[in-house]
């Protein structure tokens, strides 16, 4: 069963037209005791643990952007606008929304949000909390809540913002998001670094990068089977990607002292664009991710024995891995040669969430944060575990 907002719902005082509609649906399936599956471009519902739920609520159809101020920097737009479409509405004024999630362009703003989804720009121009300035959401409950403010200097009040974001639904449907852009840079430069074999070859270059004098937007370590994939092949072995923004004095300083790290060649910038849609439409995917200086130790771990997608955030001690659904079990080997580390799953088989990535929101902090907001469970049940019983 699907649930779309009608058009054209009356909003009441303070409460956009987009709201009162997913407002609305949720209080009619929340009085007959239905659970809703949130759907924004319905493209990533594999992701997440199995949802259990009645019906779908669809917000795809929620979208456009509502105001662009480019001299603020600032856009506001409905949760079912795509990213794609914001890429063009601020690249015409020399803008950009630098999330990069992985996946389709066609994902929404809404679902990025939702789930707290950024990229490898993250390192260098920040994660989703640092560029969401506020948020409009139905709560479980059916009422509607702006959180946050559509100015920079919006800071009053508890940020119920920063709640929302990677919560997967479970608090509110999200129905509108403002955003922080950043301008466009004069030069946005890429180089691939081939890393040594061995556990050696790793630390050697990542203590040169940590202590060398570059500010990178991207830094990306990324296995030698996921450098075939996308086309960023040095010498046939893994690479760093080391992406440099800035103007042309920057950059081209930055790149003389990168050339000095080791064996390095300009790449395109398709390759990012590759790396953010480099899994297969049945992929099995999961973070493993502990300090940041042991990143090197993680990595060898996981990409040692060969034949393995992967690819690390440096800085974050986050590595990011991936197999066929065919192939998933292989995962829980690799993940096992892993000590002491934390495992975020994205896309798992259902029988393998257990074994591979149990739920760590069963706490008591997590079932009084959705009892406020989504008191019968209705949203979403089970995307983030059993504390969504």
């Amino acid at each position: 069963m699907t649930l779309t907002p009608p058009t054209g719902a009356g909003a009441g005082a303070g409460v956009s037209a987009a709201a009162a509609e997913v407002r609305d649906v949720v209080r009619e399936a929340r009085a007959g005791e239905r659970a809703i599956r949130i759907v924004g471009g319905g493209t990533w519902l594999d992701a997440g643990r199995p949802v259990r739920a009645d019906a779908r609520l669809e917000l795809k159809a929620l979208a456009g952007i509502v105001e662009y101020v480019p001299g603020d920097l600032t856009l506001t737009a409905l949760a079912g606008t795509t990213l794609a479409e914001l890429e063009r509405a601020t690249a015409a004024e020399g803008q950009w929304l630098p999330l990069d999630p992985f996946g389709s362009p066609v994902g929404t703003l809404g679902a990025t949000v939702a789930t707290a989804s950024s990229g490898p720009l993250s390192l260098g121009l920040g994660v989703v909390r640092d560029v969401v300035l506020g948020v409009e959401v139905v709560t479980g409950r059916g009422e509607v809540v702006r959180a946050g403010g559509r100015v920079v200097k919006n800071v009053a009040g508890f940020d119920l913002a920063r709640l929302m974001i990677g919560a997967w639904g479970t608090l509110g449907a999200i129905t509108e998001v403002t955003v922080r852009l950043r301008a466009r840079p004069d030069v946005d430069r890429t180089v691939a670094i081939a890393i040594r074999e061995g556990a050696a070859g790793v630390e050697g270059l990542l203590q040169a990068v940590r202590t060398a004098p570059i500010a990178p937007a991207a830094l990306q370590l990324v296995s030698r089977e996921m450098a075939r994939h996308i086309g960023a092949e040095a010498n046939g072995s893994a690479v760093m990607l080391i992406r440099l923004c800035g103007n042309e004095e920057a950059v081209g300083s930055q790149r003389g002292v990168v050339a000095g790290l080791g064996d390095a060649i300009d790449v395109g910038q398709d390759v990012w664009r590759a790396l953010r849609a480099v899994e297969p439409a049945d992929a099995a995917v999961v973070r493993a991710s502990a300090e940041a200086g042991r990143l090197g130790e993680i990595w060898h771990a996981a990409t040692g024995a060969g034949g393995v997608l992967a690819h690390a955030w440096v800085g974050t001690g986050t590595v990011r891995l991936m197999e066929s659904a065919q192939q998933a079990a292989r995962l829980a080997e690799l993940i096992g040669r892993m000590p002491r580390v934390n495992v975020i799953g994205e896309r798992l088989p259902g029988e393998l969430w257990s074994r591979i990535a149990p739920s760590m929101v069963d706490d008591r902090l997590s079932r009084g944060v959705r009892e406020a907001f989504d008191p019968d469970r209705i949203l979403n049940p089970g995307i983030l575990g059993e504390a969504n019983r």
